[in-house]
C-alpha cells in the first residue's frame, strides 16, 4: 500500500525544500492527538506549531512541515521547509484533491452540518471507502487538513465547511472541488458579520462556487431565503443540477409524516412519486430533515438508495448536538433517574427552537417527573441579539416545558419574557448554576440543556452527569459521572 505523503511529493505540492527520503501515513496539527508515521504541520494560531516539531518527531512523526528550523531539532532531521505553513497545508489538500477519484461531497448550513456530515459518513460506508471530517473541522485550517488526509483510493470524500464572516466559503469551496454540495439551512447565525438573512443566504450559497461541471446543488426548500440558493447554483456556469427536500409541495424529497416516540423519529416521505419510510433512533424533526438532505445526496453520488435507507436506522447524533442519555441518581434506587439532551454544544434560534420541539415531544422519564430546560446565551446574533432572545421565549414548545432555568445576560431577557409558572433559576454564568444542578432536577425530569458554547453551558451538563451514574442512550454504563 503507497504512503498518503512522500517527502518528495510534499515539497513537490508545496513548492518546498524536503530533509531526508520519508513517507508519511496521515497528517497531524496536535502533538495530543498525533499517531505515529504522521506528518507534523506545524501551524501558527494561539500557539506556534514550531515550539512542538520537537515533541511530534520524539512522539514518532514522519516529518514535519515548517517555515523555519525549529528549536531542538537536528539539522538532518525529517523536515520540509515552506514559506508559510498554513498555505503549505492548502496546498496538501488541493494535491490531495486532484489526485483522487473519490466522490466529494461538502455540507454546509447555519444548523446541522456536522450531524448530517456525520450521517452521511454512515450512509456511504456500507457502499465504499469513506474519507470524512474530522469533529468539526471546518474552517481555513480544517478543511485543507481533512483533504490532506484524503486517500487517493477513497470512494467517497465528506466536507464540512463552515463560516463565521462574510468571504470564507467560496476558496475553501473551490479547494474542495464537490461533485455534490449540501445546505442543511439558512438560519439567524452570525448575525454580527451579516446584514439579514439573505446575506447569510448568500454566504452559504457560495459552496456551489465550487461545484464540479455537471454537479448537483442539493438546497432545503423549505426556506424564506431558498430561492437566492437555487439562483445562485443556477449561476454557477457548470451546468449544475438542483435537487430540493423539505415539506413543500413540488419538492424532489418530500417529508409528508413526521412521528416522534421516545428516543425515536418515524418519517414518511417521497422520492418523486415513489413513497418510502424510514426511522431514525434518536428524536427530533430537525434529524428527520437533515436525513431527507442526506439521502438526496446518496441519491445524487449514485449511491444505492436502499442500503442508505436501511443503514439511517443506525445513526446517533454526535456528542453535544442533542444525545440523550440516561443518569441513575441513586445506586440503591436504580429507578430513580432523569433523561439527559446534551445539546450543548451550539445554539442559534432555529437550533433552540428545534431543541425545544424536541423536549416538548419528549414524555417525561416517569410518572410525576417534568420537562426542564437549561439554556445559555445564543451567541453571534448582533445588535438585536437580546431582542431575538425574548422572542424565542414565545416558541410555542415551551407551552409544554414546566420550567426554564437561565444562564448569561443575553437569555436575562429570555428570562424574564418567560410565563411567571416556567420561570425557574436565572444565573450570570455557568459556573453558579452547575453548582447548584442538584437543586435544579430531580427524579424523573428530561431535562434539556442548550447554549452556545461560548456560554459554557456544557458545565451543566457534566454537573448533572455527576449527580450519578450515566448509562449512555443504549443503556450501558458509559464511565462518566461518579
Amino acid at each position: 500500500m503507497s504512503a498518503l505523503w512522500t517527502a518528495h511529493r510534499i515539497a513537490a505540492a508545496t513548492g518546498g525544500r524536503a530533509i531526508g527520503d520519508w513517507r508519511a501515513e496521515g497528517v497531524s496539527i496536535d502533538t495530543r492527538s498525533l499517531r505515529p508515521g504522521d506528518l507534523f504541520v506545524a501551524l501558527t494560531d494561539r500557539r506556534d506549531g514550531h515550539d512542538f516539531v520537537a515533541e511530534a518527531l520524539s512522539k514518532g512523526a514522519a516529518g514535519a512541515l515548517v517555515s523555519r528550523h525549529p528549536q531542538g531539532v537536528g539539522r538532518d532531521a525529517p523536515l520540509v521547509f515552506v514559506d508559510d505553513v498554513l498555505a503549505g497545508l492548502g496546498a496538501l489538500g488541493r494535491d490531495a484533491r486532484a489526485r483522487t477519484g473519490a466522490r466529494v461531497v461538502a455540507v454546509t448550513g447555519s444548523v446541522g452540518k456536522t450531524s448530517t456530515k456525520d450521517m452521511l459518513g454512515l450512509l456511504l460506508s456500507g457502499q465504499g471507502r469513506v474519507h470524512a471530517a474530522e469533529g468539526s473541522f471546518n474552517n481555513h485550517w480544517g478543511v485543507p487538513l481533512t483533504l490532506a488526509r484524503l486517500p487517493a483510493d477513497a470512494d467517497f470524500a465528506i466536507v464540512e465547511i463552515g463560516m463565521n464572516h462574510p468571504g470564507e466559503i467560496a476558496p475553501l469551496a473551490r479547494l474542495a472541488r464537490p461533485h455534490v454540495g449540501l445546505i442543511t439551512t439558512v438560519a439567524a447565525a452570525h448575525l454580527h458579520a451579516f446584514d439579514g438573512l439573505r446575506a447569510i443566504a448568500g454566504e452559504k450559497a457560495a459552496l456551489f462556487a465550487g461545484l464540479e461541471p455537471g454537479g448537483t446543488a442539493v438546497i432545503n426548500g423549505d426556506l424564506e431565503v431558498s430561492a437566492v440558493l437555487e439562483a445562485a447554483a443556477a449561476a454557477t456556469g457548470v451546468g449544475a443540477r438542483i435537487t430540493r427536500f423539505g415539506r413543500g409541495e413540488g419538492l424532489e424529497y418530500r417529508l409528508e409524516r413526521l412521528r416522534l416516540r421516545a428516543g425515536a423519529t418515524v418519517v414518511e416521505a417521497r422520492r418523486g412519486a415513489d413513497a418510502f419510510l424510514f426511522k431514525l433512533a434518536t428524536a427530533g424533526a430537525h434529524f428527520a430533515m437533515n436525513a431527507l438532505g442526506a439521502l438526496a445526496v446518496v441519491d445524487a453520488l449514485g449511491a444505492d438508495f436502499a442500503t442508505a435507507l436501511g443503514d439511517l436506522g443506525r445513526w446517533t447524533p454526535p456528542a453535544g448536538r442533542g444525545t440523550l442519555e440516561t443518569v441513575v441518581l441513586d445506586a440503591v434506587e436504580p429507578d430513580r433517574r432523569v433523561t439527559l439532551i446534551d445539546d450543548a454544544y451550539n445554539a442559534n434560534p432555529a437550533s433552540l427552537a428545534a431543541a425545544l420541539d424536541l423536549l416538548a415531544a419528549s414524555p417525561a422519564t416517569a410518572a410525576g417527573g417534568r420537562r426542564v430546560a437549561i439554556l445559555g446565551d445564543m451567541l453571534e446574533l448582533g445588535e438585536d441579539a437580546r431582542a431575538m432572545h425574548r422572542e424565542m421565549a414565545r416558541h410555542p414548545a415551551l407551552a409544554r416545558v414546566d420550567v426554564v432555568h437561565c444562564v448569561g445576560p443575553l437569555m436575562r431577557a429570555f428570562h424574564q419574557a418567560l410565563p411567571e409558572a416556567r420561570r425557574g433559576t436565572w444565573h450570570e454564568t455557568a459556573e453558579t448554576l452547575a453548582a447548584r444542578a442538584h437543586s435544579l432536577v430531580d427524579a424523573g425530569d428530561t431535562i434539556l440543556v442548550k447554549g452556545s458554547k461560548g456560554s459554557r453551558i456544557s458545565l451543566a451538563v457534566d454537573a448533572i452527569r455527576k449527580l450519578g451514574r450515566s448509562l449512555g442512550q443504549d443503556g450501558q454504563q458509559d464511565g462518566r459521572g461518579t
